[in-house]
C-alpha cells in the first residue's frame, strides 16, 4: 500500500514540474526515504537521476515551442554542472558517517542531509507562498537580455552545490534568477530551467561514488511515473494557471519540511 502511495506521489512530482516548472523535485527525496525506505544518502543520488530524466522529457515541449534560451542555459548551466559533479564526487563522500553529537543524539550523515533538505524545502515553500512583489517575476514579455556574469556564475555554483548535496533540482532558485538576472520572460525561464536541471542533475549523477548501491529498477519506475506526471502537468498548464496553484503546493512543501525536521530530531 505504501509503495502505491509512493508511485502516486511520483506522478505528482512530474505534475508539479510540468505545471509550475519547479517544486516537484523537492518531493523526490522524501518520497524515496519515507515511502520506498531508501537510505537518505542513496536517495539524494537516486533523486538526481529521477529529476534529471524527468526534466529532460519536460523540456521537449518547451524546445518545440522555442521557449528555451540556449545561451542562458549554457552561461548558467556550466558552473552549476561543475559544482554538482564535484559535490557528488568529492564533497558528499568526504562527509563522515557520524558528523557530530549533542548529548545522546548523534547526527549521522543521513540525518544531516535530510535536515539540510528540510531547510531547503522550507525556503522553497516560502518562495512559492509569498506573493510576488517584483513585476519582472510575472512578466511574459521579452525584454533586452543582459547578462550579469559574476552574479550568474555565483548563483550557478550555489545551485549546483545545493543540488549535489540534497538531490533537488532547484527550479525555485533558478527561475527567479533567470527572470531577474537574464531578463527572460517567465515561460522561457521555465523551459530554460528544465534544461539546466536536466543537464546538471544527470551529469551530477555520473559523479556519484561507486560505493553507492543503485536500485535501477526502483529508479526507473519512479522516473517513469514522474515523466508521466510531467506530460499531465504540461497538459494541465494549458487549462490551469500554475501561479494560482503555487501557494497551495508551497504550503504542502512547508508542512513536509517541518515534518522531516520533527521526525529526524524528536521522534
Amino acid at each position: 500500500m505504501i509503495e502505491v502511495i509512493g508511485y502516486i506521489a511520483s506522478i505528482l512530482i512530474g505534475v508539479s514540474l510540468g505545471l509550475i516548472g519547479s517544486g516537484g523535485s523537492i518531493l523526490t527525496v522524501p518520497v524515496l526515504v519515507y515511502l520506498f525506505s531508501v537510505d537518505a544518502v542513496a536517495a539524494t543520488a537516486y533523486s538526481l537521476f529521477i529529476v534529471g530524466l524527468s526534466a529532460a522529457f519536460g523540456s521537449f515541449e518547451y524546445f518545440r515551442k522555442g521557449l528555451v534560451n540556449v545561451k542562458t542555459a549554457i552561461v548558467f548551466g556550466i558552473p552549476s554542472i561543475v559544482a554538482v559533479f564535484l559535490t557528488r564526487a568529492y564533497l558528499v563522500p568526504a562527509i563522515p558517517n557520524e558528523v557530530f553529537s549533542v548529548g545522546s543524539f548523534v547526527v549521522t550523515k543521513s540525518i544531516l542531509l535530510l535536515l539540510l533538505f528540510a531547510v531547503l524545502m522550507i525556503v522553497s515553500a516560502y518562495s512559492m507562498i509569498k506573493p510576488s512583489k517584483n513585476k519582472e517575476e510575472d512578466a511574459d514579455e521579452a525584454t533586452e537580455q543582459k547578462f550579469n556574469y559574476p552574479v550568474i556564475l555565483i548563483e550557478g555554483l550555489l545551485v549546483g552545490m545545493v543540488t549535489g548535496l540534497v538531490g533537488a533540482g532547484g527550479g525555485f532558485l533558478i527561475i527567479p534568477a533567470l527572470v531577474l538576472l537574464s531578463k527572460l520572460p517567465m515561460k522561457e525561464a521555465v523551459g530554460t530551467s528544465l534544461v539546466i536541471i536536466a543537464a546538471k542533475s544527470l551529469i551530477g549523477f555520473l559523479g556519484e561514488s561507486s560505493e553507492t548501491m543503485m536500485d535501477w529498477m526502483l529508479m526507473s519506475k519512479v522516473a517513469a511515473f514522474a515523466i508521466g506526471g510531467i506530460f499531465i502537468g504540461t497538459f494541465l498548464s494549458k487549462k490551469i494557471d500554475g501561479k494560482k496553484l503555487k501557494p497551495t503546493f508551497g504550503w504542502f512543501v512547508l508542512i513536509m519540511g517541518i515534518y522531516i525536521i520533527i521526525k529526524e530530531t524528536l521522534l
